[in-house]
């Protein structure tokens, strides 16, 4: 089984321009997110899949490995799925570029899901972890998700999912982690398929997949990472970057 990592990387965002091109203790954010997915040792190669010059040469300066996207995409599956068409490649995880900070064990994690998935019966997995603190679960940026009793995603949204009307029940809220595993030939498909309501009003791309009566498999890590959606949130992984470990 041939496992890619693919990591789309727009250089616009209507939350913090530029981002992925903000220092991050002596590199690029996109510098960090790809020099970590490499280091995990897990994939057989790492992209980055661009739509900008400047990332595309900052990535090859690093030593890296970039494809130039070629279309306007509305998501970044639909990005790599351009750009992974005439790779060789059983399984495609797409690892956030705003998120540097993804290690080894939950990606383990989600490439288990289709090595113990011996009918194939599985397209789709994704991460997600237990947050607890009232302001993380209210923040827009943290995208929440709602499972079924085997671990099927229900439903994501940047809205607080379920709403709490009775507080004493045990629900744990769980946010999404942007790491997306896809057997190839179901990223193709995804990539055919026109985005929908629900996609466009949240502007979460794992949506279109749900729209459309797919499953997603969600597997539960301990991750604690930081996604860069704001400039506080590069503050803190610039914090966090400079720990020893």
């Amino acid at each position: 089984m041939k496992v890619i990592a693919v990591i789309p990387a727009r250089y616009a965002s209507t939350r913090f321009p530029a981002k992925l091109m903000q220092d991050l203790c002596g590199a690029p954010v996109i510098v960090r997110t790809y020099q970590s997915a490499v280091q995990t040792q897990l994939f057989d190669e790492v992209f980055v899949v661009t739509d900008s010059q400047e990332i595309y040469d900052v990535i090859f300066h690093h030593g890296g490995k970039a494809i130039r996207s070629q279309g306007v995409h509305e998501s970044g599956s639909d990005r790599i799925a351009e750009a992974v068409a005439d790779l060789e490649a059983d399984i495609v995880v797409n690892i956030q570029g705003d998120e540097p900070f993804v290690d080894r064990e939950p990606l383990a994690q989600v490439i288990a899901v289709f090595e113990n998935d011996l009918n194939q019966s599985i397209d789709l997995a994704s991460l997600m972890f237990e947050i607890t603190d009232p302001n993380e679960i209210n923040n827009p940026n943290n995208v929440k998700v709602v499972v079924d009793d085997q671990g099927f995603a229900l439903y994501f949204s940047r809205s607080v999912i379920p709403y709490p009307r009775e507080i004493n029940v045990g629900f744990r809220y769980m946010k999404h982690v942007g790491v997306y595993a896809f057997r190839k030939q179901a990223l193709l498909a995804f990539a055919q398929l026109p985005m929908r309501p629900l996609e466009a009003s949240e502007k979460l791309e794992q949506l279109r997949y749900l729209e459309y009566g797919k499953r997603i498999r969600m597997v539960e890590t301990t991750h604690v990472g930081i996604g860069i959606d704001t400039p506080e949130d590069l503050e803190k992984a610039r914090l966090l970057w400079s720990k020893p470990n």
